[in-house]
């Protein structure tokens, strides 16, 4: 039995497509999503969720198999305004009791430059999926001081909120929109690799 079993885990060995994944875990504390608005047409408004976490999986030393999915509590939603952030939990926009959560899961990774990549998947908000597209730049890997490997990546990419059916708005007298359409999203990500996994 034995014999027989080594030259499959021969050939297992030997095919470039057979390789353990490598896990990398988000570092919450040196990572951030953010999101801007812009607000009665000439100015802005950031703001952050708190609470999230990402999932990223490759074998391939360029990425370009990763695998990534991300969720966000709707309830960490915070712009610095106590107010404003109860209301974008509210049924007029996130609707949070209903909808806890937001979801992305990736569907393709393409290189598009030395350290740049595109990065389409599937974006869930509410009850609608929609597909997205976010421009990613690689930033660098590393050995941390505790034998650890980390990668760094910035991701952004622009949604409608009226296509996920996050549709309140209110008109100003000139015409323009209070809260407005697009939505400007950005993932600032550091990911790291227990040194078990060599």
């Amino acid at each position: 039995m034995i014999r027989f079993l080594v030259p499959i885990f021969a050939v297992m060995l030997a095919v470039p497509g057979v390789r353990g994944q490598n896990a990398w875990n988000v570092d919450k504390n040196h990572s951030q999503i953010l999101f801007t608005v812009s607000h009665m047409v000439f100015s802005e408004v950031t703001g952050v969720f708190r609470d999230f976490d990402v999932t990223f999986e490759n074998a391939k030393d360029d990425f370009t198999d990763a695998k990534i999915t991300a969720t966000l509590k709707v309830r960490s939603i915070d712009t610095q305004n106590e107010k404003r952030d109860n209301h974008l939990k509210s049924n007029d926009f996130l609707n949070a009791e209903k909808f806890p959560e937001i979801k992305f899961k990736s569907t393709k990774v393409e290189k598009t430059g030395n350290d740049t990549y595109r990065i389409a998947g599937d974006l869930t908000i509410r009850d609608v999926t929609k597909p997205v597209v976010l421009e990613a730049v690689y930033r660098g890997m590393i050995d941390d001081p505790w034998g650890n490997k980390r990668i760094g990546f910035k991701a952004t990419t622009t949604i409608n909120r009226f296509d996920f059916g996050v549709a309140w708005n209110a008109t100003l007298e000139t015409g323009g929109l209070i809260a407005g359409k697009d939505v400007q999203i950005t993932l600032l990500m550091q990911f790291v690799r227990p040194k078990q996994q060599g």
